[in-house]
């Protein structure tokens, strides 16, 4: 019986020692709270004690972190822009405390999230539609809004890493406008290749011609007198079966006589 409750007390000891301990982990940070009152001091990396009323240890998330926003804003036409939008951020960890102590647990919807949304619409609302949609305005926009949002949460311990605009979806309107824009531009593109290619093959033609030209001048300029004598007497030293007959012309036809 003794050496029982022994036993139970050495688990109920174990058991009060492991829910005294809270362990801080990398990327993370601690906000310790004695009485209600939290410590201005972030608590570090470790195994850090903690007892009931006396002490208790929260652990914060100081990693990088992603926040998502899917938002319908006009532009500066007052067409609506369908947006998808990321923001990275992270807490500074020597600022847990007094957000805990200001925001509370729920800071990224009570704080972070109003600044992003307000910011995308105010920066966006600028821009015309074919400024948003192109690579150089997406750009800006993001900046602009990293830059509001550094300036107004910063100082708040909400550090800014980047704003990413990862889709942007058109009005029907100027989709509509844009897809005409490039198939006429894609017709264009494919005349003048065909134009380029009918030039080619007309200049094909004409070397052909031109170098046919040129060889019948030269044919007709070699057929002399004394290069149709040398051809005569060439064929018949070649070949005994073949005679010579005379022409008005004045032109040897040969003639074969051995009957092969």
């Amino acid at each position: 019986m003794k050496e029982r409750l022994i036993r139970l007390v050495g688990v109920g000891c174990i058991a009060l020692f492991a829910s005294a301990c809270v362990v801080i982990e990398d990327g993370e940070v601690g906000v310790s709270k004695s009485f209600g009152a939290i410590s201005d001091t972030p608590v570090g990396q470790g195994v850090a004690l903690q007892f009931p009323v006396v002490r208790t240890v929260e652990t914060w998330n100081v990693k990088l972190q992603e926040l998502k926003e899917t938002a319908q804003v006009p532009s500066s036409e007052g067409l609506i822009v369908g947006l998808d939008t990321s923001l990275l951020f992270q807490i500074d960890p020597m600022a847990a405390p007094e957000i805990r102590k200001t925001v509370g647990w729920n800071y990224i919807p009570t704080l972070i999230v109003p600044y992003f949304r307000n910011a995308v619409r105010d920066v966006v609302s600028g821009y015309p539609v074919k400024n948003i949609y192109g690579e150089q305005g997406r750009k800006e926009i993001a900046a602009k809004i990293r830059g509001f949002l550094s300036e107004n949460l910063g100082p708040r311990g909400v550090v800014i890493v980047d704003v990413l605009l990862r889709d942007v979806k058109l009005p029907t309107r100027f989709k509509e406008s844009i897809e005409a824009k490039l198939t006429a531009e894609q017709r264009v593109q494919q005349k003048a290749f065909e134009l380029e290619q009918a030039g080619k093959d007309a200049e094909i033609e004409v070397a052909r011609a031109r170098g046919a030209a040129e060889a019948q001048q030269i044919v007709r300029s070699t057929l002399s007198d004394s290069y149709l004598q040398y051809l005569w007497i060439k064929t018949l030293n070649e070949n005994p079966n073949v005679i010579y007959v005379a022409t008005e012309a004045n032109l040897p036809i040969f003639r074969n006589v051995s009957g092969k």
